[in-house]
């Protein structure tokens, strides 16, 4: 069902979470079990793709209404996917007074219809900063980053602009104004690494600090690709140069070992009068161009022909490539603020092995995947996330290009001739000695490389599931936190529920528990609520320390509803079959999905509940169970809990619940009984003393301001 606007989600989060609510869909479209292409989403050419761009743009200033937003804050449209039903995911970043808002990023879910259904947020709710003039000069600003530098070592600003004026907005904290200053220095991507310093501008608090280049730290690349077909084109001259026309005219520059923090500084185009790149030595300067420029292209047809993505920003554009920058790098990464991607020569500790991997080039280019899309924070569990999503896609390349050279595998960096033979494994990311391979609280605190291993873990023991096995000639053992065992669901439809959950649900603040949300929600779209692949991917996240496994739906369909019995559920003294839920919709009708165990509400017992209502629209529900035996001696009565939350105000009954017997209303709640928890309600049933009756409960909710009814426990008796 696609339900349960953002205002409805907004209002339950309000009284359950606080203000940090990161997705606050549910159910936004379930499947069968086959999987969709392009993990459900459309391909786009790049002028469809600007439409639906201008197209979220007229519809910002109403969204943002919708929504709740003050009158001081603008959505401004960063990204559309389409669903191949029509339903669309518009993904915003946030201004205040003309300023961004660092973490105000949101996407809204639209219906085919073009209704909002629901939204993920990275900062629930509208923004109120005290003034946007700051006690603190831009000068003040950038040496007080100076001073508060942590990642990089002498730390400077190189520019009058290194500072920039934001609005801070860090998940449940409250807005400030702030800089967002960039430092230089020595750190562990070498002596021009980069840092940013967020600090409050009127205190010149440290609000938090992370590393700039999304690179492999301290990795290398030893892959030597082979005989391998590049894409190239002529110039004006009739030379040939590393030009890719067939993926957005990429186009790999020889950087002439120029400073990381400006790899174009003394770039030149590989440019020759023949066809012929490298011989695979690192003698040759084309070598590396050869391995970045095979790379990059398998990497940019993997998103291309497995998700219908067109490009790093799915606008058909290709990503200048640098090889050979710096000296004695031993890192690549991709900036953003160029949109371009870089690759060191390694230095002593790899062989000065390039860092050209077919893993490494994924990786990075999926960073550039990362910042188009949810745009996750480079710091706490926002940042293992980023990393462990490069990782993810990196590994995918690797298996999608197929190159008997490097074989796929669940080893990062297995080809960067590092000491210990990888720089990361996914099956058991402890084996590096510094990766985190079960989540615990401080995952947050951690080297977000590190931090990365909870991702990694998760994504592979979803795909291959727990023992031992050879992958890629290469042996991995999938060993969980909990010591459970399960099969995977294959690295393909891992891969889908991830691509979904990051384009779709995460926001720049998604954090582990968030991850876990979103993918569960990726695997609903995908396969089904009740299919195997949601159920594993439970699994595997409480296999890593992360929640725990839903109910096993028994197969890879979703379980039938029988028809219920008049005598209930046996020695339970209940009338009611399934009262609590906890067998899905197992005795019950439901004119929507509205049974759930999602995670987005608390049940009050179990896992599973009822959800009605929260459109913020005129909409009706009903859910009901039909020849049910009353008991024929004592006081029989309905008992069940409730919960209330809603945007409406006062004591007038605006939206309402109904509980109707045999068609006949004997209770109504709405709005005003709202309340911060379950409520026991009690209705009497003397009347139907020794009668088979039918049960319904009915909601109902007014055109505006969203009401949501949760319902669980139910008992007759």
């Amino acid at each position: 069902m696609n339900r349960k606007t953002a205002l409805a989600a907004a209002v339950a989060a309000a009284l359950t979470l606080g203000s940090a609510v990161v997705a606050s869909s549910q159910n936004v479209a379930l499947a069968s079990s086959t999987a969709q292409s392009g993990a459900g989403f459309q391909a786009m050419s790049t002028t469809g793709r600007q439409a639906a761009l201008d197209q979220a743009g007229k519809e910002a200033a109403g969204t943002a209404k919708a929504l709740g937003l003050g009158p001081d804050e603008r959505l401004v449209p960063k990204d559309v996917l389409v669903e191949n039903d029509g339903a669309r995911h518009v993904r915003y970043d946030r201004t205040y007074k003309g300023l961004p808002v660092v973490g105000g990023d949101l996407v809204v879910h639209r219906a085919k219809n073009g209704k909002l259904t629901s939204t993920s947020w990275a900062h629930q709710g509208a923004l109120t900063v005290a003034g946007v003039t700051p006690k603190l000069s831009t000068q003040d600003a950038s040496k007080a980053a100076e001073r508060s530098a942590k990642h990089v070592k002498q730390a400077r600003t190189t520019n009058l602009d290194s500072s920039q004026l934001v609005v801070w907005a860090a998940a449940g904290k409250t807005p400030v104004l702030a800089y967002r200053t960039t430092v230089t220095g020595a750190g562990e991507a070498g002596a021009s690494s980069q840092e940013a310093v967020l600090l409050d501008a009127n205190t010149g608090a440290v609000l938090d600090s992370y590393p700039v280049e999304q690179g492999i730290s301290g990795s290398g690349d030893g892959v030597n690709v082979g005989q391998v077909t590049v894409e190239t084109s002529q110039d004006g001259s009739g030379n040939y140069t590393l030009t890719d026309a067939l993926h957005g005219s990429t186009v790999v520059y020889d950087s002439n070992n120029s400073p990381q923090s400006n790899p174009a500084q003394n770039a030149q185009p590989f440019s020759k009068s023949t066809d012929s790149w490298g011989d695979g030595t690192t003698a040759n300067r084309e070598s590396a161009a050869v391995d970045a420029s095979f790379g990059l292209a398998k990497t940019w047809d993997y998103y291309k022909n497995t998700f219908n993505r067109s490009g790093i920003r799915n606008d058909g554009r290709g990503a200048p490539a640098y090889v050979h920058v710096d000296n004695q790098l031993l890192n690549a990464f991709y900036d953003d603020s160029c949109f371009c991607m870089s690759f060191g020569d390694g230095s002593s500790q790899n062989n000065n092995t390039p860092l050209t991997a077919l893993d490494v080039s994924g990786h990075e280019m999926t960073h550039g995947v990362t910042a188009a899309t949810a745009n996750l924070n480079y710091s706490g569990e926002s940042g293992g996330l980023n990393e462990s999503t490069s990782d993810i896609m990196g590994t995918m390349v690797e298996f999608y290009a197929n190159d008997p050279v490097n074989p796929g595998n669940y080893y990062i960096g297995e080809k960067l001739n590092m000491g210990n033979g990888y720089l990361r494994r996914m099956d058991d990311p402890t084996l590096d000695g510094s990766s985190l391979g079960c989540y615990n609280s401080n995952a947050g605190s951690v080297d977000v490389h590190y931090s990365s291993g909870i991702g990694n873990h998760f994504f592979y023991l979803t795909a291959e599931g727990t023992g031992a096995k050879t992958i890629g000639g290469l042996p991995h053992n999938g060993t969980p936190c909990n010591g459970d065992t399960f099969s995977g669901i294959g690295k393909d439809k891992a891969a889908a529920i991830w691509y979904r959950a990051l384009t779709t649900y995460m926001t720049s603040t998604t954090d582990y528990a968030a991850a876990r949300t979103a993918t569960l929600q990726a695997a609903a779209d995908l396969y089904g609520a009740n299919s195997q692949e949601r159920y594993i991917v439970s699994k595997a996240w409480a296999a890593v320390s992360l929640g725990t496994a839903l109910p096993d739906p028994g197969g890879s369909t979703p379980t039938p509803t029988p028809t219920p019995s008049p005598t209930g559920t046996p020695g339970s003294g209940n009338a009611l079959v399934n009262g609590g839920f906890e067998q899905g919709a197992t005795g019950w009708t439901q004119s929507a999905n509205d049974i759930t165990n999602s995670n987005q509400q608390t049940p009050h017992g179990g896992s599973w509940y009822a959800w009605m209502m929260g459109y913020g629209s005129a909409a009706t529900e009903t859910l009901s169970q039909n020849n049910i035996a009353v008991p024929s001696s004592g006081s029989p009565k309905l008992t069940f809990w409730l919960k209330v939350t809603t945007q409406e105000t006062g004591s007038t009954a605006y939206d309402t619940l109904k509980v109707n017997v045999n068609g006949a209303t004997v209770a109504t709640y709405s709005n005003a009984n709202a309340s911060a928890g379950y409520v026991q309600k009690t209705v009497d049933l003397s009347a139907y003393r020794g009668q088979t009756v039918n049960l319904q409960f009915a909601g109902q909710e007014d055109a505006s301001l969203a009401t949501i009814f949760l319902v669980d426990d139910v008992k007759i008796g």
